[in-house]
């Protein structure tokens, strides 16, 4: 039988229907219905800012989705001001504003949020990995959590908020690097056994490509790292363990093991790879032992961050429902002690109270629908993220317990 053409093969929508402002909430559709009968052509101007975070010990966030937001905005006739992208922003600190002829635009909230809510989640959680890392290797391994579809806009954002790279190959051709991974454990029960599967990795991918061992698939972790480590000695770049939960008991206890048996027979020169169930809490204690991390859930499933939309003003007027801070407004952040305010956008602010100088980052992004800023790469937000997360403390509770989903 001939398909449906009003069926799809995956459940998304298309570039087209999100340009078209067709993915949103009815109210919008309806309240623009009801707006456009009765002729109204007021002015709004409203602000993208987040309230809370949506975990206890987080402390500041990483501003991500800002390129879709500028592809989805470009356009209309609207004037759009935004952080750029990578920006660290605090709660109660707009990000973005729009402006314009309201029912030219409110269709777009519901869209605009999500490009930017979910991505935000994912930078930021990345970035609270590496921050915890330091200068250990971060791999963004969570694709495989999500919708395939996802995936490029998912690894992406982990990029952005400092992974040092991504392990899906369509992702990682939109960040201009090389895909990065390990072995399987599907290939060493194909091959039936862990070295054996090394060997054949060995001979058979491109020697630019790092070689790396999982060894936690058929043996002990420590009986299987002597045995690859002996059968490829200097060729063997790490050891990677992804030790089931079931099987860890004291994961650090395993690793220390590891280490000891590499170094005690001349391997030192093995790195360790931990992944599995590892987020910034995880980290943290592991890397006394640990080289690099493999991130996968953790950072694919962030939690969002959940950005607010609100009108500020209708008409040039200071105008805001209860509960928020009416008119225009502008972020400053002193470029000596890292402080930011936010000001009334009329009263700009000199200088900071530590004395320093300041930046406004609330810049035009759009005016008149126009793109007026050029959007850097990936890699150069990511620079720009990892300056900033210098600056920047890393908080973890660890009476909040861990996540039992990853």
């Amino acid at each position: 039988m001939p398909k449906d053409p009003s069926k799809r093969s995956f459940h998304l929508a298309t570039d087209a229907e999100i340009k078209a402002g067709e993915v949103h909430d009815v109210y919008f559709g309806r309240t623009v219905q009801i707006l456009r009968q009765r002729g109204d052509q007021k002015r709004a101007k409203a602000e993208i800012r987040l309230k809370s975070f949506p975990v206890g010990d987080w402390r500041w966030g990483i501003l991500a989705g800002i390129e879709e937001a500028a592809a989805l905005l470009e356009g209309l006739p609207v004037d759009v001001w935004a952080m750029d992208e990578g920006t660290v922003f605090g709660a109660h600190e707009p990000v973005l504003a729009i402006e314009g002829i309201y029912v030219e635009w409110a269709q777009f909230e519901t869209a605009l949020l999500g490009l930017l809510c979910q991505a935000s989640g994912i930078a930021t959680k990345a970035a609270r990995c590496k921050k915890a890392a330091g200068a250990r290797q971060v791999i963004s391994f969570g694709a495989r959590r999500m919708h395939p579809a996802l995936a490029p806009m998912i690894e992406r954002n982990a990029f952005v908020g400092g992974c040092d790279g991504v392990a899906v190959t369509k992702a990682a051709e939109l960040i201009d690097a090389d895909p990065m991974g390990t072995i399987p454990h599907a290939l060493v029960l194909i091959v039936g056994d862990t070295v054996e599967a090394l060997k054949a990795f060995h001979e058979v991918i491109d020697p630019k490509v790092k070689r790396v061992a999982l060894i936690d698939t058929l043996q002990d972790e420590k009986f299987e790292a002597i045995r690859v480590a002996e059968a490829l000695g200097r060729d063997l770049y790490a050891v990677r363990l992804d030790t089931p939960s079931s099987r860890r008991g004291d994961f650090y206890r395993i690793l220390e093991e590891v280490r000891w048996e590499l170094d005690y027979r001349g391997f030192e020169h093995v790195k360790i790879i931990a992944s599995g169930g590892i987020d910034e809490a995880e980290i943290l204690k592991l890397n006394p032992l640990v080289d690099s991390y493999g991130v996968g859930t953790a950072i694919a499933n962030a939690p969002v961050l959940s950005f607010a939309l609100d009108i500020m003003e209708i008409d040039g007027a200071p105008m805001a429902k209860r509960g928020k801070r009416s008119g225009s407004k502008q972020v400053y952040r002193c470029r000596a002690c890292s402080k930011s305010v936010v000001v009334p956008a009329h009263k700009p602010l000199g200088r900071c109270d530590c004395g320093g100088d300041v930046e406004a980052l609330l810049k035009p992004l759009i005016t008149q629908g126009r793109l007026v800023r050029s959007l850097p790469p990936p890699r150069t937000i990511r620079d720009y993220v990892l300056e900033q997360l210098r600056r920047v403390e890393l908080t973890v509770d660890p009476s909040l317990g861990p996540r039992r989903d990853y």
